[in-house]
């Protein structure tokens, strides 16, 4: 279990709260042509961008942030838009993928940089892997954890998601709906994501017989199958406030909305079907995690999607929280591979 990150010191700027706060490390708010993009920085030296999934936040690299400044980086975490202080767009088609991919370039830029390696977690991993496809001149390496690449093409997804499950809805397909989910959610944040978190880490996950937590049978809720008890060694009460915190301020609208564009995604990126990711790259996964396992003709298919490929690790009981879950082998991970692939600090 990682050591709790040390008591945040308080803020000067009253628009970030003392919790939020990384000693050491700066908060800043740049300027994207999309609106704001809300950052977290630390350290010094070649640029690391580390982009987060759902429902998480720039907080979920707390350990990394202190590791890669330590190893000789400049590592920024960023909440992507819709979460935290980051611009929240009202239409639903402002969070498709090229939105996200244009965030990036443009965080890049506002830093002072021409170019920077990649990390993503969750749906921050396809917005790291498409930042690295569609910007090779600017993301020059790519991390992606938990979620691994796969290449656009097939079916349209959400064609897909609806033939999956049987009389089951997948989960993707229950998020579709402005609104839906948001009503199941919003009235308890922090009970939901307890849930959710506990329910797809590795020490924690629901017994078998239990029901897939991906699937919500009819006239079900998703929090009906996650488990109940403990909170996984990984979040402790500090940690879970402030994911819940930050929730219950912005809603959960910006957050499902990426889900809400996978349609829009496969339009936008019909020229890039079946491309390959060239940079540099490396994957970590959980041997828990249903990403994983779902996923795994993508992680086969990597010598074709992923030539650039050092290695893919595959973390023995853990699950899909995997920075937060095994944050020092993450971290030995990846600043192996940084070194490889930028030189020695």
């Amino acid at each position: 279990m990682p050591e709790p990150t040390p008591v945040p010191t308080p803020s000067t700027d009253p628009g970030v709260r003392a919790s939020t706060v990384l000693p050491g490390a700066t908060h800043r708010t740049l300027g994207v042509p999309g609106g704001r993009i809300h950052c977290v920085e630390q350290g010094t030296g070649p640029l690391v961008l580390l982009v987060h999934g759902f429902p998480e936040s720039w907080y979920s690299w707390r350990h990394q942030l202190t590791a890669l400044a330590a190893a000789g980086y400049r590592a920024v975490a960023i909440d992507v838009r819709g979460y935290g202080r980051s611009s929240a767009p009202a239409a639903t088609d402002a969070y498709r993928m090229l939105a996200h991919v244009a965030d990036n370039t443009a965080v890049v830029r506002a830093l002072g940089e021409e170019t920077a390696t990649v990390v993503g977690h969750d749906w921050g991993s396809p917005i790291a892997a498409n930042s690295a496809l569609l910007r090779p001149d600017v993301f020059t390496a790519v991390a992606l954890l938990s979620v691994p690449y796969a290449p656009r093409g097939g079916p349209r997804p959400t064609d897909g998601f609806a033939g999956i499950g049987g009389e089951e809805e997948f989960y993707v397909s229950y998020f579709q709906t402005p609104g839906r989910a948001e009503a199941e959610i919003e009235p308890d944040v922090r009970g939901w994501l307890a849930g959710f978190y506990a329910g797809l880490t590795g020490e924690t996950l629901a017994p078998a017989d239990h029901g897939a937590l991906f699937f919500v049978p009819p006239g079900a809720r998703m929090a009906d199958r996650f488990p109940t008890g403990r909170l996984p060694g990984w979040l402790d009460e500090r940690d879970l406030d402030f994911y819940s915190e930050e929730f219950e301020r912005t809603g959960l609208t910006g957050a499902l909305n990426r889900y809400r564009n996978v349609d829009r995604d496969w339009e936008d990126l019909a020229a890039w079907d079946g491309a390959p990711i060239t940079q540099p790259s490396i994957f970590i996964g959980g041997a828990l995690d249903a990403s994983t396992t779902w996923m795994s003709d993508a992680i086969d298919a990597y010598p074709t999607t992923l030539p650039g490929l050092s290695a893919a690790h595959i973390l023995q009981g853990c699950g899909h929280w995997i920075q937060q879950e095994r944050p020092d082998e993450v971290n030995r991970l990846l600043t192996d591979w940084l070194h490889g692939v930028t030189g020695p600090r």
